[in-house]
């Protein structure tokens, strides 16, 4: 029978080719994945699952923390309660997760901050954790999300301290839009530069005239991700989805009944209004399909 729970761990595939991920095989009982991305450096990401009532032993936990290759960041919903990470109690599970750091003399990068939501409760708790090894501690950021994105554990986001949350891309040149009438004239590749004793220097030259035409004349792509447009996103899914943080964040505030009900009627409200809105680009797309449009 196949458990009911599922981890897995996404690689963004439109990464920069300077990050490059490798997926690593884990010998463990555990829910658990791990993959190497090697970005500013070489770092191991693993991901776990431990369900709440599951006994999981502290050798099972050992035993995965030793085959990370480091530097790791270790991810995850733990669901283990401990004073260490913002939990008003400490219950067995959190003990063993202190046990876990302290053992492995490893750093816990969480604060204070909540990162799942109680809804029969309505009470929030600290179970995702990001634990990593000691010299990325001075490293690393961890924040957490304000939207659950219709789930019930919050975002947690660990980043580079000094990245700006905000991935470089290698800029590219375009060259349907290149000026190649001036392109040819810089490019002019004389006899003085290629009539040297070294060839190497030789072909060096040849490079920086070109590169040097190239960079006055063809513009380059910016770096930052491109952000795509949804075509359904209108002035009424803007102002629900408004209407629907403010009641969320009055909820977080003031953890109420009533407060609790009106943000559930925005959410719902929001919900419908998106759901329609889609329906309704995605009718006027196909409607508008020829045998003459492109594909």
């Amino acid at each position: 029978m196949l458990p009911l729970e599922v981890i897995t761990l996404a690689v963004y595939a439109s990464l920069p080719l300077t990050c490059i991920s490798t997926p690593l095989t884990l010998h463990t009982s555990l829910q658990a994945v791990a993959v190497q991305v090697h970005a500013r450096s070489l770092v191991t990401v693993c991901c776990v699952y431990l369900p709440p009532h599951n006994v999981v032993s502290q050798q099972d936990l050992d035993t995965l923390v030793d085959q990370l290759p480091t530097p790791f960041i270790l991810l995850g919903d733990f669901n283990g309660h401990s004073t260490l990470w913002g939990s008003d109690v400490t219950n067995s599970r959190g003990r063993q997760i202190e046990k876990l750091i302290s053992n492995h003399c490893l750093c816990l990068l969480n604060d204070d901050e909540k990162t799942y939501f109680h809804e029969p409760t309505r009470s929030f708790h600290s179970l995702d954790l990001a634990i990593c090894s000691p010299t990325l501690l001075p490293l690393l950021n961890f924040t957490v999300g304000s939207d659950l994105c219709n789930s019930d554990h919050f975002p947690i986001v660990v980043s580079y301290a000094d990245s700006g949350g905000a991935i470089q891309y290698p800029p590219r040149y375009l060259f349907q839009r290149a000026d190649w009438g001036n392109f040819i004239q810089l490019a002019d590749i004389t006899e003085s530069m290629v009539s040297t004793a070294d060839i190497t220097e030789a072909v060096q030259n040849v490079i920086d005239c070109l590169i040097n035409a190239a960079n006055n004349t063809i513009p380059k792509s910016s770096p930052r991700l491109r952000k795509f447009r949804r075509p359904w996103w209108n002035e009424a899914c803007r102002d629900s989805r408004k209407e629907e943080k403010k009641l969320w964040n009055i909820f977080r505030r003031y953890p109420t009944t009533e407060n609790h009900v009106a943000f559930k009627r925005a959410k719902a409200l929001a919900r419908r209004i998106r759901r329609r809105s889609q329906r309704e680009s995605w009718i006027n797309f196909v409607s508008s399909i020829t045998s003459s449009t492109s594909s």
